[in-house]
């Protein structure tokens, strides 16, 4: 932008999975080499995932569940334990031929980080299960790789180090509707240690009948 406000270039960094050496290589080499693959054009941008760690803090009742009607059994219905929390660990890497570059790429990102922030994710979508994912900015570092002579490439690197905090969840299960329960009440008089063979061999005091709709 020039200094009347006016849009003077614009620019699409493109991004890419990948580690920083891997990068860096590739940015290092031959700029001479008639290959469009050779080198890559800055600025540029990659990123990995570091670690995956267990979170305790934010741990959900192992046998809690999320229930949803199976639309392709009338009788049968979806299910799905809580997941478990876990923080994924993600590294982003900006790369650029001089600073000016590579401020107006961090200056971009910085301010959606305060020092998180939080996304929307329709995590299963046969679930419908719909979360506020929260993506934690740890910290930022430069980095300057010009320490040769005059022909060697100049690559000013950004880290920045982010926290997913996230969630794993097991298999989608399916069982049927309960469409009624019944329960027997006995009150054998046995002695110690015999009541498991007495239910059922003597008479019941009461007998409940549940079932949904009934008053």
């Amino acid at each position: 932008t020039s200094t009347t406000g006016t849009m003077t270039n614009y620019i699409r960094v493109p991004i890419t999975y990948a580690p920083k050496e891997r990068m860096l290589a590739r940015v290092q080499q031959d700029p001479n080499i008639q290959r469009g693959s050779a080198t890559l054009t800055l600025p540029v941008m990659s990123f990995e995932m570091t670690n995956i760690t267990y979170d305790g803090a934010r741990k959900l009742h192992t046998i809690g569940r999320t229930v949803v009607q199976d639309l392709s059994k009338k009788d049968n219905l979806k299910y799905q334990y809580n997941p478990v929390p876990y923080n994924v660990g993600f590294r982003l890497y900006v790369y650029a031929k001089n600073a000016e570059d590579g401020t107006k790429i961090i200056e971009q990102i910085l301010p959606y980080f305060t020092p998180e922030f939080t996304v929307s994710v329709n995590l299963i979508p046969e679930m419908d299960i719909r979360m506020e994912i929260p993506i934690v900015m740890n910290s930022i570092q430069q980095e300057d790789t010009y320490e040769d002579g005059w022909m060697t490439r100049r690559a000013i690197i950004w880290t920045l180090d982010f926290t997913i905090k996230g969630y794993y969840y097991g298999p989608i299960k399916t069982g049927k509707i309960i469409k009624f329960a019944n329960t027997v009440y006995y009150t054998p008089h046995v002695a110690d240690g015999q009541l498991q063979s007495a239910v059922g061999n003597t008479d019941p005091v009461a007998l409940t009948h549940w079932q949904p709709g009934l008053t």
